[in-house]
């Protein structure tokens, strides 16, 4: 598949677009708070737990240590993990596929205590429960 050159010139100013919007500069992890620190072109510095990243979640702290960013400033990668942050998507607060960030969340969801859970779980109860897997064959 062959880029044409008005493709490139599209796609040349989109990148220049999305660091107009802030792209890092330098990023450190800490591993006292367990968050990464980007310092971003704009002045502004921006900090986010490695727990809520995909594919830093769970990472020790030597292999969450050393990143790389960039030459466009717009990605943050951890070669020991294989791992990849795209900046603008950070700043967005998306730290994932789309497919990642609902797990997160379902799983989220599914420990959240309420009185409404609590509630549909006793009349589930009072029903007798989850109706029993059937075995098939």
């Amino acid at each position: 598949m062959e880029i044409t050159e008005k493709e490139f010139e599209h796609a040349e100013k989109r990148m220049a677009a999305l660091r107009k919007a802030g792209h890092a500069l330098s990023a450190r992890y800490d591993r006292r708070s367990r968050r990464v620190f980007v310092n971003l072109n704009t002045g502004v510095q921006i900090a986010f737990p490695t727990d809520l990243a995909e594919g830093l979640a769970g990472a020790s702290a030597v292999d969450l240590a050393e990143i790389e960013v960039s030459p466009t400033g717009l990605g943050l990668h951890w070669p020991r993990l294989d791992a990849d942050v795209y900046v603008p998507a950070v700043l967005q607060g998306v730290f994932g596929s789309k497919r990642w960030m609902a797990a997160q969340l379902g799983a989220t969801g599914g420990r959240v205590r309420s009185q409404a859970k609590a509630a549909a779980a006793r009349e589930n109860g009072r029903k007798g429960g989850r109706p029993r897997k059937v075995a098939n064959g």
